[in-house]
């Protein structure tokens, strides 16, 4: 794998990071309160945790989606594989976070682990809906994908 060096723009890390905090509040509290069982309150508390986190992350993730799906894209250019790259970049990036939020929060191990497993089985919905907004709010910025391979 090849590294890539994006230099850093305002605008970019903004559209990204306006994405991120506005998709994961909204997903997050459906998950944890009608999914996961926690409170309203533990849920808030997670949701407000997560926004400086979401704030630090968001431009990263979205340079690491764009080389996910550039890599899914040299293996075909379906939307399939489209879908499926986002999915990938979703799980394998937030799930790790979204657990360490979770526990910082107070959740009970149970808690999370149904928070997560839910978040990842519905991850294929969640990453492909997440990645169409993202793309929604770069066009809404004007910005386009931030990274790509490098072959």
């Amino acid at each position: 794998m090849s590294v890539v060096k994006v230099p850093f723009k305002v605008r970019n890390a903004a559209a990204d990071i306006f994405a991120m905090v506005v998709f994961s509040f909204i997903t997050g509290m459906m998950i944890e309160v009608f999914i996961s069982g926690m409170s309203f309150e533990q849920s808030l508390a997670s949701r407000t945790l997560s926004i400086p986190i979401n704030i630090a992350i968001a431009w990263p993730y979205g340079m690491f989606r764009d080389y996910v799906i550039g890599c899914g894209h040299k293996l075909s250019s379906t939307r399939w594989m489209k879908g499926l790259s986002d999915m990938v970049a979703y799980v394998v990036f937030q799930s790790p976070i979204y657990a360490c939020i979770l526990f910082a929060v107070g959740a009970n191990k149970e808690q999370v682990i149904a928070a997560v497993m839910s978040n990842i089985l519905v991850s294929g919905a969640l990453g492909v809906v997440y990645g169409q907004f993202l793309e929604l709010c770069r066009r809404m910025f004007r910005v386009t994908a931030t990274a790509q391979p490098i072959i």
